[in-house]
């Protein structure tokens, strides 16, 4: 039976009177967040609302500082440190736009494509696609633009640390991962389209969404967790590394199930910065996990599709890690920003016709500002989890954040 676990349209009543400009990073002054360890060992899901000295986070400016502390925790123990400055300029040459960055004594290039819609008025709203044309359908008046992340850090194996355009400027040995690599470059393409404006671009740089799709949905997460400016997130099917917790699936593993765990991640590929080496069979000693990174995403929407038939990807450790990480936008009062939809009877990375609902209310909703439905959380799995207990996981209690 298709499962439908809708939020109150009261809450999403109250949300549609936030305007998208509201999303942005309230100011942080006198915020000085701890990132260092030793933290103790935690086999359930750290509280998203207390920081690392243990005290409560009771306001949105308290979540404005909690969540530079998250970021910073991700960075020092997961992905590795994001570098900021460095000079960007950009021209456009037909639908190919080509950006310049200059950093560290130090220039690269690379070249994003832009493909216009045939309706709709510019400057028009734009999902970017990492590494390749979306898996999912747009709809009309959506521009795309396929970002090259695989020519900003390679992702072809444990091989490809240290290669790429980032690296270059950076050094081989620098310690981010592939996926904060990616956030760099995602950076600069947007700093690029603000630049030459809409009037040149005919991209609204406001109105911008990202998506992916297996190992570019992990990176699509990670990339609005850590880029404030992308206002929709739509991570298709990214498994262990993305929307699954890595304690959640450590668990599951541990009960038979197939599901990846950081351990098989980490010896795989290059997602994550060479820190987390150390974490990855002893993930209850990280400070954080998956449904915090998500919660960095909040208030903006996120809408995750995954695929209950793929175990290898973890569905309950997604729909438990999600579960979660919505207590972010329910603290915030906009619990309908954060969608969830687990449909299987398709292959990896194959769209199916049951989710374009949902992902057309976020899409209408996120990049053409329409007041329109958005709060769902579903499964098809029959009998949806019934082993699954939020208590077991959840120790701590969701505030109202003012």
């Amino acid at each position: 039976m298709y499962r439908h676990i809708l939020l109150p349209l009261l809450a999403f009543l109250l949300s549609t009177s936030y305007s998208l400009a509201q999303q942005t990073e309230v100011a942080t002054e006198n915020c000085s967040p701890s990132v260092d360890l030793p933290y103790p060992s935690n086999t359930k899901l750290p509280n998203p609302f207390t920081f690392a000295n243990g005290n409560q986070v009771k306001t949105v400016k308290d979540w404005a500082c909690r969540k530079r502390e998250i970021q910073g925790l991700l960075e020092k123990y997961e992905l590795g440190p994001l570098p900021g400055g460095g000079t960007t300029s950009a021209t456009l040459d037909g639908d190919r736009l080509n950006v310049t960055v200059t950093d560290n004594g130090k220039t690269i290039s690379f070249l994003a494509i832009i493909i216009l819609p045939t309706e709709g008025q510019a400057p028009f709203p734009a999902i970017i696609s990492f590494g390749q044309h979306p898996t999912i359908p747009i709809p009309p008046g959506v521009a795309v633009i396929v970002m090259p992340t695989d020519m900003i850090a390679s992702q072809q194996a444990l091989f490809s640390r240290g290669y790429g355009l980032f690296y270059d400027i950076y050094g081989t040995n620098h310690s981010a991962g592939a996926m904060v690599a990616w956030t760099w470059g995602v950076g600069k393409l947007i700093d690029a389209l603000e630049s030459l404006s809409p009037a040149v671009t005919q991209i609204n740089p406001k109105r911008l969404g990202a998506t992916g799709c297996s190992y570019n949905a992990k990176g699509a997460l990670t990339i609005s967790a850590l880029e404030p400016r992308i206002v929709l997130t739509i991570a298709q099917e990214g498994g262990t590394g993305g929307a699954s917790c890595w304690r959640i699936a450590e668990a599951l593993s541990k009960k038979g199930s197939n599901v990846q765990t950081a351990r098989q991640i980490v010896t795989e590929n290059v997602w994550f910065g060479t820190s987390f080496d150390a974490f990855a069979d002893k993930t209850d000693l990280l400070p954080f996990d998956h449904h915090m990174l998500a919660g960095l995403i909040a208030p903006r929407g996120l809408l995750l599709l995954e695929n209950t038939d793929l175990t290898a990807l973890g569905p309950e450790a997604q729909w438990g890690c999600m579960r979660a990480a919505r207590e972010v936008w329910r603290a915030l009062d906009v619990g309908d920003r954060v969608g969830f939809s687990q449909v299987g009877g398709h292959r990896r990375c194959q769209f199916p016709e049951k989710q374009r609902p949902i992902l057309e209310a976020y899409i209408n909703r996120f990049l053409k500002d329409e007041k329109v439905n958005t709060a769902f959380f579903e499964t098809d799995k029959e009998g949806g989890y019934a082993s699954w207990v939020d208590s077991e996981w959840i120790n701590w209690q969701t505030p109202q954040l003012r």
